[in-house]
């Protein structure tokens, strides 16, 4: 594109092939692969499998902490696995370069750092992501089926003998925290006894892709477009994806974190959901210098500090 100039206006047949390729890609998520292990880093952990509260088969790892009776029950973010997304590869690359995010995460670290300071780690595939298995026609629901993931794997942890007792804390990432939201608004007695959630990243579903169709150069009006197909592929409008609303049923002190200005959302989404939860005990933390939403889930490993209090403050 010569300087100076702007891109040329995308066509109707070009709008129509993006509107229809986003709609069709909530009806059958694309898996990110399991690509990392706990024994990269030098870990002993156990594959697991459970159900989730609707029975359906998920997959995860537990990596003991010597000594310790405390567990961090952790799940990952949208199109992630529990050990990341290889997006430095293709697809991932080309679906999420125009945003910056065009690098791998790797999630396995962050194991790595709770089991060091301490903490028992479950950590788990959602439905239809990872090894887990598919689930309501391989479908995203933006956490309204999910939530029966979050509440299947506290019911995990409560059944194994090594875990039935120890205090619980919650490390859910954007669709896993938006699930967390949701399955508190359904499920809020599987939540008895658990003392804290670190939320990283959650995201309104109508937000993120409002901001995709922008950067794509699909004019705003047409996100109704948008909507209708999604309704098609998958009965599931815009309005019924809002975790501004489960975010009311919290009950737990969170910690909420999120990249100020991500490409791929904005401060008022993640905002509203802080405003709406309803308890004295929460935090909202800002990351700055960066647009990059990918590097939100890798300040953990970057600067856990924050996490760390958070956690110490509620688990002892």
């Amino acid at each position: 594109m010569t300087e100076g100039h702007a891109a040329p206006a995308l066509t109707e047949e070009q709008i129509d092939r993006l509107l229809q390729e986003m709609a069709d890609s909530f009806a059958q998520q694309l898996r990110a692969p399991i690509l990392h292990s706990p024994d990269e880093h030098g870990l002993d952990y156990e594959d697991v499998t459970f159900p989730a509260l609707d029975g359906v088969p998920l997959e995860g790892w537990f990596i003991p902490a010597s000594g310790s009776n405390k567990l961090i029950v952790a799940n990952h973010p949208m199109g992630f696995s529990r050990a990341g997304i290889p997006a430095h590869l293709e697809p991932w690359r080309s679906i999420w370069a125009p945003s910056g995010n065009d690098f791998e995460v790797n999630l396995v670290p962050d194991y790595k750092i709770l089991h060091d300071a301490g903490y028992n780690v479950l950590a788990y595939d959602l439905r239809n992501f990872g090894l887990s298995s598919a689930a309501n026609g391989g479908i995203a629901s933006s956490g309204i089926f999910e939530a029966r993931d979050v509440a299947g794997s506290l019911a995990y942890a409560r059944s194994r003998g090594d875990t039935a007792d120890m205090t619980i804390g919650l490390f859910s990432r954007c669709l896993g925290c938006s699930s967390t939201f949701a399955a508190m608004a359904q499920f809020p007695e599987a939540f008895d006894g658990v003392r804290c959630l670190v939320g990283p990243q959650p995201v309104t579903m109508k937000t993120i892709v409002q901001r995709r169709l922008a950067m794509a150069g699909v004019p705003a009006d047409r996100v109704d477009d948008l909507e209708q197909r999604l309704i098609l592929r998958t009965s599931i409008g815009f309005e019924r994806r809002a975790p501004q609303h489960w975010a009311g049923h919290v009950r737990v002190p969170t910690l909420l974190y999120q990249v100020r200005d991500d490409l791929l959302t904005e401060p008022g989404d993640v905002q509203a959901m802080f405003d709406n939860i309803p308890v004295a005990d929460k935090k909202l933390q800002w990351i700055h210098g960066t647009t990059r939403r990918w590097d939100g889930y890798l300040e953990f490993q970057r600067h856990p500090e924050p996490m760390h209090e958070w956690f110490a403050k509620h688990m002892n």
